[in-house]
């Protein structure tokens, strides 16, 4: 299985292994409502854009935003909930693997 990263940073698993970005980043797009008396507003989402077609033998590594929206079995989420997610000054440094979409 090959795995294509579609976030904008590089994805370090716990063991060393590294998936580069890609260069191609999926997001979620979204559009907001005016702000009300109190200074907030609401976020409405969209459809999946920058997401790449599907293709046989390949996971698209995504948000967790993206994944959760996107109703397909090729993509995968980095672990950052995970126990095993590995943390230095609360910034991920690696995680133990993916989610499945």
């Amino acid at each position: 299985m090959q795995f294509v990263n579609c976030t904008p940073h590089s994805i370090v698993l716990n063991n060393g292994k590294v998936y580069q970005a890609s260069g191609e980043i999926a997001r979620i797009s979204s559009s907001y409502t005016a702000f009300d008396d109190n200074g907030c507003c609401q976020a409405v989402f969209g459809a999946a854009i920058h997401l790449p077609e599907p293709v046989v033998g390949i996971r698209y590594i995504v948000s967790g935003m993206v994944a959760a929206a996107v109703d397909r079995n090729d993509l995968v989420a980095p672990a950052t909930g995970h126990p095993e997610c590995v943390r230095k000054e609360g910034r991920i440094v690696s995680v133990p693997g993916f989610i499945k979409a």
